[in-house]
């Protein structure tokens, strides 16, 4: 950590060239003696990030911030606060802890937690920015999160990972296995520090193939933001035997679509063609495979085994976009071309044999509008289009 970062005519620089086009400000170079412009563009960047991603960081005067890989591995703080809601108790330990956003938030639910980090300057970092939030129950170490435990002779309520996904041998990686560190084999070692363990893993990986490597899963937690999956979250308790949960969520501004189902499920789909109203599934869901859960909880037909779109004569409280369903015909581009009057409309494809592109190409209608036009294959396996406006 450079402390001149944090001189109030420094930081006031860096507010003030938030916005500022940065390659023609790094070539008037530093306009203090003790900084190079290079770590004056490194805050004024990894601020700029988060003025969305974490707006309590970006609002408080005198943080620290480190580089801006840093910032995009970081949880947000709708993810961060939505996991804190999930534990509670004496002492936690985040095994991975980064920038410190999880840590943050479960400082508010434990009287203390441990903030593990390996990066030694990263760990500084996040030791300061603490003390200018106030925090006093947080205890940051500069050290690997596994080596901790297996030298740790306290047990812990709670432990918390996020293993890497990107491996030196394979780049990004699909299996849990491929991680770093490797849970699955660290397991039991995690397990006699504590009873109760959620990891955070990447929407990339395989969640079904993660949960079958691991035991005692309890939850999954599927954590979607403005429909694009962020988190996957798998909560173990140690001796768990009962059924497994999986939530789907999906926040929007101050709204959280929310989702669950126990596993194995019997539920299966009804079919239908389109009846009044068109149901779109949140991504969280679509990540989480719950289609048959939804079919048989909501009481809403699919249209097709692979299409995941769903339809009702009633309008039904959905996670996800709805849309009052106008017409619905086979998909003939000449007769659209032809005959249909609506000329600009917002397209989306759902097992389907073309791209959006190509529909657009062949039938000429432009982007935008108040229109929705899903085009998909209906149950007797027919190529279908469907006209709808957003409810």
């Amino acid at each position: 950590m450079n402390k001149f970062l944090l001189h109030s005519d420094v930081q006031a620089f860096i507010n003030a060239n938030l916005n500022t086009d940065l390659p023609r400000l790094v070539l008037k170079g530093s306009p203090f003696k003790e900084l190079k412009i290079q770590e004056l563009a490194e805050q004024i960047v990894s601020k700029s990030r988060c003025r969305q991603k974490l707006p309590s960081w970006y609002a408080t005067e005198g943080i620290y911030y480190p580089k801006a890989i840093n910032i995009e591995q970081s949880s947000s703080e709708i993810t961060a606060r939505y996991k804190s809601g999930l534990v509670r108790g004496n002492k936690m330990a985040d095994l991975s802890g980064g920038f410190g956003v999880d840590s943050y938030y479960f400082s508010k639910r434990f009287n203390w937690v441990t903030h593990c980090e390996i990066d030694a300057e990263l760990s500084a970092i996040v030791a300061h920015n603490f003390q200018v939030f106030g925090l006093t129950n947080v205890h940051c170490l500069p050290v690997d999160g596994i080596s901790f435990v297996q030298t740790s002779t306290e047990p812990f309520d709670w432990l918390y990972i996020d293993p890497s996904r990107r491996s030196d041998m394979k780049g990004k990686v699909f299996l849990l296995e491929d991680c770093v560190p490797n849970v699955v084999r660290h397991l039991d070692l995690l397990l006699s520090k504590t009873k109760h363990l959620m990891i955070k893993l990447s929407p990339m990986l395989d969640l079904h193939s993660a949960v079958n490597s691991l035991e005692f899963v309890r939850e999954i937690h599927v954590v979607a933001h403005l429909n694009e999956v962020k988190e996957l979250l798998i909560i173990i308790e140690k001796g768990f035997a009962g059924p497994l949960n999986i939530k789907a969520v999906n926040f929007i501004k101050n709204q959280m679509d929310h989702f669950e189902a126990a596993l194995p499920s019997s539920a299966s789909s009804n079919y239908s063609f389109p009846k009044s109203y068109l149901y779109e599934p949140n991504a969280a869901i679509l990540k989480a495979g719950l289609f048959n859960e939804v079919s048989n909880q909501l009481k809403v037909f699919k249209l097709h085994v692979n299409s995941h779109l769903y339809t009702s004569d009633t309008l039904v409280s959905f996670p996800g976009r709805r849309f009052m369903i106008l017409a619905s015909f086979k998909y003939n581009p000449k007769e659209i071309k032809k005959n249909f009057h609506v000329k600009k409309a917002n397209i989306t494809t759902r097992n389907f044999h073309e791209t959006v592109a190509q529909i657009r190409t062949r039938t000429g209608i432009k982007e935008g509008g108040m229109d929705y036009l899903f085009f998909t294959t209906d149950p007797d396996g027919q190529a279908l289009v469907i006209h709808c406006k957003k409810v």
